[in-house]
């Protein structure tokens, strides 16, 4: 194009050809959707960052800017179950959408322009479940637990476990984590693991009986496929936190309904969808241990109008996990995957 051409064009097209080369992609890269695989988010996603995340979108949801829809499930085999979310702040909606069955399962995450619906990633989502199942737990032991407990103990040690760990260390200042499976080999495992990931000043024990691992610990993380109840509420000790976490099916649970009438402090990370599939809660209820009116949503423990605790109280946060979590996290990544030029170009 002549100079002369050049002139002729509007000031919008002549700022653009002054733009450099490296400068266009970048614009271009913003709309242009993107695909992210596994690899991506473990590079991409830290447990800070996630928490961080989290918090921020709990806050935007207690001031009624952003928007939760719960899991809805189906089956024909395999099971479907999907989940969506909008979060304003960050000009996204997305939903997830995982599959479980025979062959294993598959976690995704689609996220879209929340102004013109237009497509914005699509991302592989085991990782950043994990991540942010473990930040939802660190998040409410920020807010819940004794500020100077620093003993964790982790009850299962599966795929969810260690970044259960990893989020509770990110909040408080452990001298120690206690780590107790029913498979040994799972226990000894996680252990390694964890020794390998955690500062050296953190002693990794295994616990060679659950009621060892319970007693005495400021913080008791539960985090097992467990139908029925894998401890009786009588071990509570005055003081403690707990972060269950293990089933959001309405006739499972991990705690008895003893451990949910001692709390002094009951929250879930959404009420509405803890009365839908928090087996936990809704057991309890049936045994006539529980009122409703009790149980708090993180989101308002998060923004200061719930909560509070005094230093013998024990204290009980029980988590299904939310679609809200997972968009949140998917933000950071997606904006991370941006910063750094990560991820594959998808058509628009």
């Amino acid at each position: 194009m002549r100079p002369s051409e050049v002139a002729k064009c509007p000031t919008r097209t002549r700022a653009m050809r002054r733009r450099s080369p490296a400068s266009i992609t970048a614009m271009s890269r913003l709309a242009v959707p993107i695909f992210l695989r596994e690899t991506d988010v473990k590079e991409l996603l830290t447990m800070d960052v996630t928490l961080a995340a989290l918090e921020a979108a709990f806050r935007e949801w207690a001031a009624g800017r952003a928007s939760n829809q719960p899991r809805r499930r189906v089956a024909a085999g395999a099971v479907l179950a999907t989940m969506s979310a909008a979060l304003p702040s960050k000009g996204l909606m997305g939903f997830k959408a995982y599959t479980h069955g025979k062959s294993g399962a598959r976690f995704w995450l689609c996220l879209f322009d929340a102004a013109d619906g237009r497509p914005r990633a699509v991302i592989e989502a085991d990782w950043l479940g994990r991540m942010r199942t473990g930040a939802t737990s660190g998040l409410a032991t920020k807010y819940l637990a004794p500020a100077q407990a620093s003993v964790l103990t982790i009850i299962g040690a599966g795929t969810q476990s260690l970044t259960q760990v990893l989020a509770v260390a990110a909040v408080r200042p452990l001298r120690e984590v206690r780590v107790f499976s029913r498979t040994s080999a799972h226990r000894d495992a996680l252990v390694t693991e964890l020794r390998n990931v955690l500062p050296g000043t953190i002693a990794i024990q295994p616990a060679g009986s659950l009621r060892e691992a319970v007693d005495g610990a400021g913080i008791l993380t539960t985090v097992t496929p467990a139908a029925q109840p894998i401890f009786p509420g009588e071990w509570l000790q005055a003081g403690q936190h707990l972060n269950v976490c293990g089933s959001n099916y309405p006739d499972r649970r991990e705690i008895d309904s003893r451990v949910v009438s001692r709390a002094d402090l009951l929250v879930a990370d959404d009420v509405e969808a803890a009365r839908l599939e928090a087996g936990d809660l809704l057991l309890a209820e049936r045994e006539g241990q529980l009122n409703w009116g009790r149980v708090h949503s993180l989101r308002d423990v998060v923004a200061g109008s719930a909560g509070g605790r005094q230093a013998s109280d024990v204290s009980l946060f029980k988590s299904v996990g939310l679609a809200i979590e997972d968009v949140a996290a998917g933000a950071a990544v997606l904006e991370l995957a941006r910063e750094r030029g990560a991820g594959q170009q998808l058509p628009d």
